[in-house]
């Protein structure tokens, strides 16, 4: 094979594979009478290699140090290796698939898509024009994109809450306190309220620990102004607390 048939085969650029000769990280082959460059299989394995590395995040460093452990091994177990490499490509390509295709099928926001546990939850909330709620739709959003499909059941559990209409009294009360300081007498009340207002079930998918203190919670807690903060960290720290008691019972 010629430089530009080996480029072509792995799927890198002929530059790529001149700059790897470069600085020592593809031996260069043997050349032909006619000055070319004749590359093998073992050659095409080895480029193969070098961009599956690079493509994982690998820096050239750490590329020629993984090469360096791989010396002498047999051409078959490299192969191998290659081929259960893209075997796992292939099926996380799949799995990616597969939740594009449920994201598609779920209802389009404008802060979507919405993963189908999320779109159900908010089909079942009311409409309201509370600038708290909206910003409760969109931490909801935060942790549907960043959690991976984790969110699910804690969606399906809020389904009650979501339902209940004296919630958005308590999304006025929490908009009223805006531009309120964080001495404010209603702050208190207002938490033992919202607490109150979450069902068991929602307890059982809260993992135990302190919310406010993972980086969710504190980019949750800064979204706030100060006395909205002190209602919604108040909120968290009885949520749980509330865990950790029915975890001990």
């Amino acid at each position: 094979m010629r430089i530009g048939e080996i480029a072509a085969l792995v799927g890198v650029t002929s530059r790529a594979v001149r700059h790897y000769h470069h600085i020592g990280l593809l031996p260069e082959p043997a050349r032909q009478a006619n000055g070319y460059r004749a590359y093998t299989v073992r050659d095409a394995v080895l480029l193969a290699r070098i961009r599956r590395l690079t493509e994982i995040g690998l820096s050239l460093d750490e590329v020629r140090d993984v090469l360096a452990d791989d010396a002498g091994r047999e051409l078959g177990e490299v192969l191998a290796e290659l081929d259960a490499d893209l075997a796992r490509q292939e099926r996380e390509i799949q799995e990616r698939r597969q939740v594009l295709a449920v994201l598609l099928e779920a209802p389009l926001a404008s802060d979507g898509p919405l993963s189908p546990a999320l779109a159900a939850l908010l089909d079942h909330a009311p409409a309201t024009t509370s600038p708290a709620a909206a910003k409760d739709r969109e931490h909801l959003a935060l942790l549907d994109a960043a959690g991976d499909g984790a969110g699910a059941e804690l969606f399906a559990a809020l389904r009650p809450l979501a339902e209940n209409p004296g919630v958005l009294a308590l999304y006025e009360r929490l908009d009223e306190l805006e531009g309120a300081g964080v001495d404010d007498p209603r702050i208190a009340p207002l938490a033992a309220e919202l607490v109150a207002a979450v069902p068991d079930e929602v307890l059982a998918v809260i993992p135990e620990g302190e919310p406010s203190a993972t980086g969710f919670g504190r980019v949750l807690l800064d979204d706030y102004p100060p006395a909205q903060r002190a209602v919604v960290r108040r909120v968290m720290e009885e949520l749980a607390e509330r865990v950790r008691r029915r975890g001990t019972s």
